[in-house]
């Protein structure tokens, strides 16, 4: 099946449909188009996110199903609690966005590349600029030990990528944002696709028409006035 292709000057032309995605690879959808603003956003409301290497064209995906957590179901470990009220870490919003995602795009453990190229990281800083891509931040000893970044749509956030280079350092910032998210009236975390480490803090899979329902409703209602007022 040959995939639809994008033209990288119509930013806002219409995806395809999300079930039309492949099952092999799971959740291929287009490829080409462009990293603006506009287009991100469009996708990111459908269900849609890009994922690709450095050299390659822009993929487009939307698995099916798709890993996703209600705020009220995260799950923390006892261990975790344990690490938390020692107070040794503090934590931060939208202090160090572009740390966050540098250190996200460095290599990991057994892996020789990373898919958060310069495009993407100069897309997600220039979302960022327009208050739409958004960081959490944990520190210690005033050092950025760990953290995550993603997008906000309405009542949802869409979760890119998370490090950490102590132990649990990615979890508390997990931990810290989705409990901010909770109290910001957040209704909807998008993990993309299951991992361990995710599914261990509660996150669940369900069906990707289940889940574009969601966003259809939960994208187009706004949280509270006060949601990423600068800490």
């Amino acid at each position: 099946m040959q995939l639809p292709v994008l033209d990288p000057l119509r930013p806002n032309q219409k995806f395809p449909s999300i079930e039309t995605a492949l099952i092999e690879p799971n959740g291929l959808l287009a490829i080409g188009g462009c990293l603006s603003s506009q287009r991100i956003i469009n996708a990111y409301q459908q269900g849609i996110f890009p994922w690709y290497s450095a050299g390659d064209p822009i993929l487009w995906w939307s698995p099916n199903p798709r890993l996703i957590l209600f705020p009220d179901n995260l799950k923390v470990s006892r261990s975790l609690k344990k690490t938390i009220r020692k107070g040794h870490f503090s934590v931060t919003y939208d202090q160090a966005f572009s740390q966050v995602i540098q250190y996200c795009a460095a290599p990991r453990d057994k892996e020789d590349g990373t898919w958060i190229t310069e495009e993407i990281y100069q897309a997600y800083n220039q979302l960022h600029q327009q208050r739409i891509a958004h960081s959490c931040e944990v520190w210690l000893d005033n050092e950025l030990v760990g953290g995550l970044y993603g997008i906000s749509i309405g009542q949802v956030f869409f979760g890119e990528s998370m490090f950490h280079r102590k132990t649990d350092a990615s979890k508390i910032a997990f931990y810290y944002l989705v409990n901010q998210l909770s109290e910001w009236g957040y209704q909807l975390i998008d993990c993309q696709v299951k991992t361990h480490h995710l599914s261990s803090l509660g996150a669940e899979e369900i069906n990707r028409k289940d889940f574009a329902s969601l966003l259809n409703h939960h994208c187009s209602i706004q949280p509270k006035d006060n949601a990423w007022v600068l800490k």
